[in-house]
């Protein structure tokens, strides 16, 4: 009955839903860049991300020798895979590292809240945000000063 209580007081569905928030905040500027992937799967990243963390918080509790870092850092690893998996090599280049680059920070902003650092991942979403949307308008502006036409990365 506690547990049935404790979440209707929100206190573990709080930090799912921040995190599944601000996940869909970065998803939200991949979508409005027509950038796959989007919305759905960064919010589905930080939700992981936070529910692992959470859980590895929260299972240390009363257990010896406990090392909440394990989770932590298998959460790195799978999302290193994901980020691969967005990554391509052509003949033009290299695209998808902005979009891997996100999806590691967004998971890295989940992790944040399941640790209970709320505000640190609000500063970093809004930080992530400033540094997507405010480099691509430097790149413009170089590019107008060279007088050359700006090129969209092909990320």
């Amino acid at each position: 009955m506690e547990t049935l209580t404790a979440f209707f007081q929100f206190t573990f569905i709080r930090p799912l839903v921040i995190a599944a928030g601000l996940g869909a905040v970065i998803g939200l500027e991949r979508e409005l860049a027509r950038k796959d992937p989007s919305l759905r799967t960064f919010s589905l990243i930080a939700t992981g991300s936070c529910l692992f963390s959470m859980m590895s918080v929260y299972t240390a509790y009363g257990v010896p020798n406990a090392d909440p870092g394990r989770i932590s850092a298998q959460i790195v690893s799978g999302i290193g895979f994901l980020g691969a998996g967005v990554i391509f090599r052509s003949a033009r280049g290299v695209s998808g590292l902005t979009t891997a680059a996100l999806i590691w920070v967004t998971a890295a902003i989940g992790m944040s809240v399941g640790l209970g650092r709320t505000a640190l991942a609000t500063e970093a979403t809004i930080l992530t945000l400033t540094l997507v949307w405010g480099l691509k308008l430097i790149h413009k502006i170089i590019a107008y000063f060279r007088g050359e036409e700006y090129v969209e990365e092909s990320d």
